[in-house]
């Protein structure tokens, strides 16, 4: 009797993955080493900005949640390893496009501005070895992983700018038909609210622009760990604005009616200073709700079709 093998074991480009054994995946490491020494400035001082701006905290964890995914997407795969030139090309001409960005534009960038051009060469830099290491296979493989390392670049302070005003905009609205259903009476100019007693405004630091950017991606690596309908992935994701809004909005008619009702001096309360963590808390509850919904019909489904198979 033949024993049973598998196809790919007869074909010579086609190798099960050895984190310890396989060359191209040590070479990538070491490309990675080397490119970490390269940018041990940039990255030091993107280190720095991220410690002091809590906006920008999240930077610290992407490599390493990134190399995590990586790790559990390969495990027990086998693909075709043949390198990339012209992708890395592409992928190298965009970096230094942004390296000479200031000598282009004839002038120099804000230190935002800055920190996310480094940071971004940095990522296309590493996706670039990935093409030349590990192959255009093995990179549609872990698409995801790399792609999430674009989250290691800080959105320039213009940027963070113009999406705090749309959220406080939204926040604004919907916290407006909160009051009115809830029968309290409130007058409205823009952002600011006049409630019996005392006036409250949704300024900028009301958008939850952090709480809504975590939350936005804590929601991609759940879904791509939990979930495989790319329907029911993206459904998921686009919850997470109008979770976000809402748990804004939410948020800011608490603080209200807890000022119309016990006192102005609420507006100091711990739900204003700290509570934040409180409704970002409330604010996964039905994101994973929806996560969970979604992996059982997945899991439903796949057994039904298992169940058709076999009979």
């Amino acid at each position: 009797m033949k024993s049973t093998e598998s196809i790919t074991d007869n074909i010579p480009d086609m190798q099960r993955i050895s984190w310890r054994n396989d060359p191209r995946l040590l070479g990538f490491a070491c490309y990675c080493l080397v490119l970490i020494l390269l940018f041990i400035i940039p990255l030091q001082a993107l280190v720095r900005y991220a410690l002091k701006e809590e906006l920008h905290s999240h930077v610290l964890l992407i490599p390493v949640v990134s190399l995590y995914l990586g790790w559990q997407t390969l495990l027990s795969r086998t693909v075709e390893k043949k390198t990339s030139v012209l992708n890395a090309g592409i992928l190298i001409l965009m970096a230094l496009g942004l390296l000479l960005l200031p000598n282009i534009v004839g002038q120099s960038l804000d230190p935002s501005s800055n920190h996310s051009r480094w940071a971004a060469c940095f990522v296309l830099l590493v996706g670039a070895g990935g093409f030349l290491f590990l192959g255009s296979a093995m990179m549609r493989i872990l698409a995801f992983p790399f792609a999430f390392l674009v989250f290691m670049i800080p959105l320039p302070d213009s940027a963070v700018f113009a999406v705090e005003q749309v959220l406080m905009r939204w926040s604004a609205d919907v916290s407006y038909w909160f009051f009115q259903w809830t029968g309290t009476p409130v007058y409205r100019m823009g952002q600011v609210f006049e409630l019996p007693g005392m006036t409250l405004e949704v300024a900028p630091e009301c958008s939850g622009i952090r709480s809504t950017f975590v939350l936005f991606i804590t929601s991609l690596v759940a879904s791509f760990l939990f979930l495989k309908a790319s329907f029911h992935r993206a459904i998921l994701v686009g919850c997470v604005v109008p979770l976000g809004i809402i748990r804004n909005a939410l948020r800011v008619l608490v603080i209200g009616l807890l000022c119309v009702h016990q006192g102005p001096h609420m507006i100091d309360g711990w739900i204003h200073k700290k509570g934040g963590s409180l409704f970002f808390a409330i604010s996964l509850v039905p994101l994973f709700l929806i996560a969970w919904y979604f992996r059982r019909r997945e899991s439903r489904i796949s057994s039904n079709q298992a169940k058709a198979w076999k009979a």
